[in-house]
Protein backbone atom coordinates (compact mmCIF):
# COMPACT_ATOMS: atom_id res chain seq x y z
CA UNK A 1 0.00 0.00 0.00
CA UNK A 2 1.37 3.38 -0.89
CA UNK A 3 0.31 6.57 0.63
CA UNK A 4 0.11 9.66 -1.90
CA UNK A 5 2.64 11.55 -0.18
CA UNK A 6 5.37 9.16 -1.13
CA UNK A 7 7.57 9.79 -4.34
CA UNK A 8 6.14 7.12 -7.18
CA UNK A 9 8.69 4.32 -8.92
CA UNK A 10 8.11 6.07 -12.12
CA UNK A 11 11.39 6.25 -14.20
CA UNK A 12 12.75 9.19 -15.39
CA UNK A 13 13.34 10.16 -18.97
CA UNK A 14 17.32 10.03 -18.18
CA UNK A 15 16.82 6.38 -17.25
CA UNK A 16 17.80 3.63 -19.92
CA UNK A 17 14.08 2.54 -20.06
CA UNK A 18 12.86 5.61 -21.61
CA UNK A 19 15.62 5.63 -24.60
CA UNK A 20 13.76 6.36 -27.68
CA UNK A 21 14.59 3.30 -30.23
CA UNK A 22 13.67 5.53 -32.83
CA UNK A 23 15.76 7.14 -35.34
CA UNK A 24 16.35 10.40 -35.80
CA UNK A 25 16.78 11.39 -39.88
CA UNK A 26 20.07 14.43 -39.02
CA UNK A 27 21.50 11.54 -36.26
CA UNK A 28 22.10 8.73 -39.09
CA UNK A 29 25.29 8.21 -41.16
CA UNK A 30 26.04 9.42 -44.58
CA UNK A 31 25.24 6.70 -47.13
CA UNK A 32 28.75 6.50 -49.05
CA UNK A 33 27.52 5.99 -52.29
CA UNK A 34 26.22 9.12 -52.58
CA UNK A 35 28.76 11.95 -53.16
CA UNK A 36 27.98 15.40 -51.39
CA UNK A 37 25.70 17.91 -52.25
CA UNK A 38 28.02 20.73 -53.01
CA UNK A 39 29.89 18.33 -55.38
CA UNK A 40 26.16 17.97 -57.18
CA UNK A 41 25.72 21.01 -57.57
CA UNK A 42 29.30 22.02 -58.76
CA UNK A 43 29.24 19.21 -61.57
CA UNK A 44 26.00 20.19 -62.73
CA UNK A 45 26.70 24.28 -62.71
CA UNK A 46 30.35 23.86 -64.14
CA UNK A 47 31.72 21.08 -65.72
CA UNK A 48 28.69 19.30 -67.12
CA UNK A 49 27.38 22.88 -68.03
CA UNK A 50 30.36 23.28 -69.77
CA UNK A 51 30.48 20.48 -71.53
CA UNK A 52 26.99 20.80 -72.57
CA UNK A 53 27.88 24.55 -74.21
CA UNK A 54 30.66 22.94 -76.26
CA UNK A 55 28.63 20.14 -77.42
CA UNK A 56 25.62 22.36 -78.33
CA UNK A 57 28.29 24.96 -80.08
CA UNK A 58 29.19 22.06 -82.50
CA UNK A 59 25.35 21.13 -83.05
CA UNK A 60 24.45 24.44 -83.73
CA UNK A 61 26.93 25.11 -86.42
CA UNK A 62 25.36 22.10 -88.27
CA UNK A 63 21.76 21.26 -86.97
CA UNK A 64 21.05 18.30 -89.62
CA UNK A 65 21.55 15.44 -87.26
CA UNK A 66 18.50 14.53 -86.03
CA UNK A 67 19.97 11.90 -83.75
CA UNK A 68 22.00 14.54 -81.70
CA UNK A 69 18.62 16.70 -81.73
CA UNK A 70 16.75 13.95 -79.76
CA UNK A 71 20.03 13.14 -77.87
CA UNK A 72 19.85 16.78 -76.64
CA UNK A 73 15.84 16.98 -76.17
CA UNK A 74 16.73 13.52 -73.78
CA UNK A 75 19.24 15.53 -71.66
CA UNK A 76 16.97 18.47 -71.23
CA UNK A 77 14.19 15.73 -69.68
CA UNK A 78 16.92 14.14 -67.76
CA UNK A 79 18.12 17.72 -66.79
CA UNK A 80 14.57 18.76 -65.55
CA UNK A 81 14.29 14.99 -63.65
CA UNK A 82 17.41 16.52 -61.47
CA UNK A 83 15.70 19.48 -60.54
CA UNK A 84 11.71 17.67 -59.99
CA UNK A 85 13.66 15.06 -57.71
CA UNK A 86 15.62 17.93 -55.82
CA UNK A 87 12.52 20.12 -55.66
CA UNK A 88 10.33 17.09 -54.02
CA UNK A 89 7.37 18.42 -52.36
CA UNK A 90 8.47 22.31 -52.12
CA UNK A 91 4.83 23.19 -54.62
CA UNK A 92 4.51 22.96 -58.18
CA UNK A 93 6.58 24.91 -60.72
CA UNK A 94 3.92 26.88 -62.97
CA UNK A 95 6.96 28.20 -65.00
CA UNK A 96 6.99 27.13 -68.60
CA UNK A 97 10.38 26.61 -70.37
CA UNK A 98 11.41 27.88 -73.35
CA UNK A 99 10.49 25.75 -76.63
CA UNK A 100 14.24 26.39 -78.72
CA UNK A 101 16.22 23.97 -78.14
CA UNK A 102 19.18 26.22 -76.89
CA UNK A 103 17.49 28.67 -74.92
CA UNK A 104 15.87 25.12 -73.49
CA UNK A 105 19.34 23.58 -72.45
CA UNK A 106 20.06 26.79 -70.36
CA UNK A 107 16.67 27.30 -68.42
CA UNK A 108 16.73 23.02 -67.46
CA UNK A 109 19.96 23.82 -65.99
CA UNK A 110 20.04 26.89 -64.27
CA UNK A 111 16.23 25.69 -62.70
CA UNK A 112 18.10 22.27 -61.55
CA UNK A 113 21.15 24.37 -60.12
CA UNK A 114 18.42 26.28 -58.41
CA UNK A 115 16.58 23.38 -56.89
CA UNK A 116 19.57 21.44 -55.59
CA UNK A 117 20.55 24.92 -53.94
CA UNK A 118 17.14 24.95 -51.92
CA UNK A 119 18.47 20.99 -50.99
CA UNK A 120 18.44 21.10 -47.17
CA UNK A 121 22.36 20.29 -47.33
CA UNK A 122 22.64 19.31 -43.43
CA UNK A 123 20.78 15.75 -44.16
CA UNK A 124 21.32 15.37 -48.05
CA UNK A 125 22.62 11.59 -48.31
CA UNK A 126 21.39 10.70 -44.47
CA UNK A 127 19.83 7.50 -44.54
CA UNK A 128 16.45 7.99 -43.71
CA UNK A 129 15.30 6.47 -40.22
CA UNK A 130 13.97 2.86 -40.61
CA UNK A 131 10.41 3.59 -39.15
CA UNK A 132 9.45 5.82 -41.79
CA UNK A 133 9.63 2.61 -44.64
CA UNK A 134 10.74 5.55 -47.01
CA UNK A 135 13.61 5.62 -49.55
CA UNK A 136 16.19 8.88 -49.05
CA UNK A 137 15.90 11.78 -51.84
CA UNK A 138 19.67 11.64 -52.11
CA UNK A 139 19.26 8.07 -54.18
CA UNK A 140 16.99 8.96 -56.63
CA UNK A 141 18.46 12.56 -57.19
CA UNK A 142 21.86 10.65 -57.89
CA UNK A 143 20.51 8.08 -60.19
CA UNK A 144 19.37 11.87 -61.85
CA UNK A 145 22.52 12.83 -62.16
CA UNK A 146 24.13 9.58 -63.71
CA UNK A 147 21.18 9.89 -66.47
CA UNK A 148 22.53 13.78 -67.20
CA UNK A 149 26.25 12.21 -67.33
CA UNK A 150 25.56 9.22 -69.66
CA UNK A 151 23.18 11.57 -72.12
CA UNK A 152 26.83 13.99 -71.87
CA UNK A 153 28.54 10.60 -72.82
CA UNK A 154 26.32 10.17 -75.96
CA UNK A 155 25.96 13.57 -77.39
CA UNK A 156 30.00 13.65 -77.12
CA UNK A 157 29.92 9.89 -79.32
CA UNK A 158 27.67 11.30 -82.01
CA UNK A 159 29.21 14.95 -81.74
CA UNK A 160 32.73 13.39 -82.33
CA UNK A 161 32.26 12.88 -85.73
CA UNK A 162 31.52 15.87 -86.60
CA UNK A 163 34.41 17.72 -84.91
CA UNK A 164 37.04 15.29 -83.48
CA UNK A 165 38.98 18.11 -82.01
CA UNK A 166 35.94 18.36 -79.44
CA UNK A 167 37.91 15.93 -76.55
CA UNK A 168 40.99 18.25 -76.40
CA UNK A 169 38.52 21.09 -75.66
CA UNK A 170 36.49 19.05 -73.49
CA UNK A 171 39.37 18.14 -71.25
CA UNK A 172 40.92 21.58 -71.34
CA UNK A 173 41.78 22.82 -68.01
CA UNK A 174 41.92 19.03 -66.45
CA UNK A 175 45.30 19.27 -65.10
CA UNK A 176 46.84 22.50 -63.87
CA UNK A 177 50.27 22.40 -62.89
CA UNK A 178 51.11 24.40 -59.80
CA UNK A 179 54.67 25.01 -61.32
CA UNK A 180 54.60 25.12 -64.95
CA UNK A 181 57.53 22.71 -66.73
CA UNK A 182 60.44 24.11 -67.57
CA UNK A 183 61.02 24.52 -71.42
CA UNK A 184 64.48 23.55 -71.61
CA UNK A 185 65.85 20.20 -72.66
CA UNK A 186 66.07 17.90 -69.72
CA UNK A 187 69.35 16.39 -71.21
Amino acid sequence: MTLATEPTDTPTPETPEHVSLLERWADNERMRHIPPLPWMIDKLDHDLRRRIDLLWNVYANDPQHPEIENELRGLCRSIDRVGDVAKRTRGANHHHPPTELGQRIRWSLNHSVSMLNAVEASTFGHRFPFQTFERSNAEPLWAAMLAVIEHVHRITELVRPLDPSIDERLYEGLVTLQTPLDTRPMA
